[in-house]
């Protein structure tokens, strides 16, 4: 039984219909998809002056953002897990303050017991 001979043409097509999605696809979206500005220009004029107002803010939280990543990456864990010992960190630190908060709360409530000449309240 002879071999089939190669279908050229059918192999041509492939390659051009391959590299038409392969590079024609990506480009068009390129083509498609607004720039910054573009979206900027369409906003209303109280949101483009909103974000103006933010767009400070965002950039300091974005730069303390890389800041502290760098700081993360000098470990030698892995970033997730340092994140995670912070996070932990500051949770702990916010019930710290909270409780601290909450005895100045308790002494203050006590002082004024005091002023008013009212016996210290059981506890």
């Amino acid at each position: 039984m002879p071999k089939k001979p190669v279908n050229w043409w059918l192999w041509t097509k492939m390659l051009v219909g391959g590299a038409a999605v392969c590079i024609g696809g990506p480009a068009f979206t390129l083509w498609v998809t607004p720039t910054d500005e573009e979206l900027f220009q369409k906003y209303n004029p109280e949101l483009q002056k909103k974000s103006l107002e933010r767009r400070y803010e965002r950039q300091k939280e974005f730069d303390d953002f890389v800041t502290k990543l760098k700081e993360q990456s000098k470990s030698d864990k892995p970033i997730w897990i340092v994140q995670a010992e912070e996070a932990e960190k500051a949770k702990q630190a916010k019930v710290l303050e909270s409780l601290k908060l909450a005895e100045e709360v308790k002494a203050q409530k006590e002082a004024i017991r005091r002023e008013a000449g009212l016996p210290p309240k059981p506890e």
